[in-house]
């Protein structure tokens, strides 16, 4: 198993700011090479033009090698007097070497008593080919007691050759005086960098910190914990931080409501429980005196009576229950058109039959002074007939049988696309508590009648289980002392067509 040089940094910000150092790092040495080579190939491109212009002008003129050494001569006579020393400087050259026919040094231009300086013996030495570099003219690169020079060597008219020569010490120092000083403010540049990108990717990336603390508030259980918007965050971050925002809120949505369902699940169960124990406890209580013999004839058919109402009763419960488990299964009802005021009509009939003494008024589209028509909807028949009839059924349960009735259909929106049915009664009312826990399941406004209206609190809730399977709308108008209004919203027949054939 390979094991890396130096620990990788653990955080996002730290990555970024060593590949932002890596990346600078690299621009500066590749710019640190090329303006290095750069230099060395420009500086060095003057030393081989200056030996070549020397060449050059030794090459034209028509001198040998006793001709140098009395120019030599004529120029140290003349460096001695007042304006000498101009002459003599056209032959002061880093390195000037004569070489016989043979290659070999000879003491021309030398002030040590005749004799050839050790260091120019060293060059003449290196220099592995004087004649060919003579004949090509070219430049060339000659390393000599650890020192390298650049030389040209010109043949004269005599066949010896001049070897003029310039170290490279200066250049060599150059370069690396260059690279010292790149070197350093490379240093410093990497080193403002990684401050810098320490600082901006810990501005950027702050939003990212507050993610994670929104996150752990979240899990900690703090639903309602939200990102706040970034201040030096970039778009990306934004759009996370939109996107995970929005994807809480649905999650506290959704456990809101998990969490309300499962309360109304429990109150269901604990309500469905004390619904069938009351009338199972009556029952059980009635068999038990009857085996034992503890009834006479007139309390047997009392006791049968009451065991036979709270079947009754129970039967009607688990009947209804069906019935809201099958709406909550969202079950395939079979739909077509079904006209609405005939099944007021009906209902409203039955009611009359039921209260002669309650007045009651239905406004239909066919009755008189209205337009002969009909208001069909899309639906179920039977599902619709129970909900005009659990309507009808609390208003003759919870008001008084002389208290006014109106029942009224008619097509409601700009296209009559809908239908609406309102059912307006003059009873007490209800509160505003109790008409937002209406359509609960087993929630009644007066409890303490239950026994004797023999419900069960889950006629409005199949009310609305029903309309809303028909995508309708049911709503209440109500307060205390001022009656009950329940408007019922369903899709007209034409306009539920129209959509599905779209």
């Amino acid at each position: 198993m390979s094991r890396r040089f130096w620990a990788r940094p653990k955080t996002l910000r730290g990555r970024f700011t060593i590949a932002n150092v890596s990346f600078l790092a690299a621009g500066l040495i590749l710019t640190a090479t090329a303006s290095i080579m750069a230099t060395y190939m420009v500086l060095g491109g003057e030393i081989d033009d200056t030996l070549k212009k020397s060449q050059a002008s030794l090459a034209g003129t028509p001198v040998t090698a006793d001709g140098l050494e009395r120019l030599c001569t004529l120029a140290r006579l003349l460096q001695q007097g007042k304006g000498g020393s101009s002459f003599a400087k056209a032959f002061e050259q880093d390195l000037f070497i004569v070489l016989d026919s043979k290659g070999t040094p000879a003491a021309v231009c030398e002030d040590s008593g005749g004799s050839v300086s050790e260091e120019r013996l060293d060059l003449a030495a290196a220099i592995p080919d004087p004649a060919g570099l003579a004949r090509t003219g070219d430049a060339a690169t000659v390393h000599a007691g650890g020192t390298e020079y650049r030389v040209v060597v010109t043949r004269l008219d005599d066949g010896s050759m001049v070897v003029q020569g310039m170290r490279l010490n200066g250049l060599e120092q150059a370069v690396h005086d260059l690279l010292i000083v790149e070197s350093v403010v490379g240093l410093v540049l990497l080193a403002l960098l990684a401050a810098g990108s320490l600082t901006a990717s810990r501005r950027r990336l702050s939003p990212l910190e507050d993610i994670v603390d929104t996150a752990s508030a979240i899990s900690e259980g703090d639903l309602s914990r939200r990102i706040a918007p970034a201040r030096y965050g970039s778009s990306e971050v934004e759009q996370l931080s939109t996107a995970l925002n929005a994807m809480l809120q649905q999650i506290e949505t959704a456990m809101t409501e998990s969490e309300r369902a499962t309360a109304q699940l429990r109150q269901f169960l604990a309500d469905a429980s004390h619904e069938l124990r009351t009338p199972l406890a009556s029952v059980r209580g009635y068999l038990q005196l009857y085996e034992k013999g503890m009834l006479d004839h007139d309390e047997k058919e009392r006791a049968l009576g009451r065991v036979s109402a709270e079947a009754l009763r129970m039967s009607r419960l688990v009947d209804e229950l069906l019935a809201l488990a099958r709406l909550d299964d969202r079950p395939t009802l079979t739909y077509g058109p079904v006209d609405l005021s005939r099944l007021v009509r009906d209902a409203a009939a039955d009611l009359a039959a039921q209260q002669p003494e309650r007045p009651l008024t239905v406004l239909l589209p066919d009755g008189p002074g209205a337009a002969a028509d009909t208001l069909e909807v899309l639906g179920d028949e039977a599902g619709l007939r129970q909900v005009v009839g659990n309507l009808l059924s609390n208003v003759r349960v919870h008001t008084p049988a002389d208290s006014p009735l109106v029942i009224e259909v008619t097509a409601h929106g700009e296209e009559r696309e809908r239908v609406l049915l309102r059912i307006s009664d003059a009873g007490p009312g209800l509160s505003e508590e109790d008409a937002a826990r209406a359509f609960d399941r087993f929630y009644r406004a007066a409890p303490d009648r239950a026994r004797d209206t023999g419900g069960a609190g889950l006629g409005m809730s199949i009310v609305q289980a029903v309309v809303q399977a028909h995508h309708g709308e049911v709503a209440l108008d109500t307060a205390p002392g001022r009656g009950l209004t329940v408007r019922v919203t369903l899709p007209a027949a034409s306009s539920a067509v129209e959509k599905v054939d779209a």
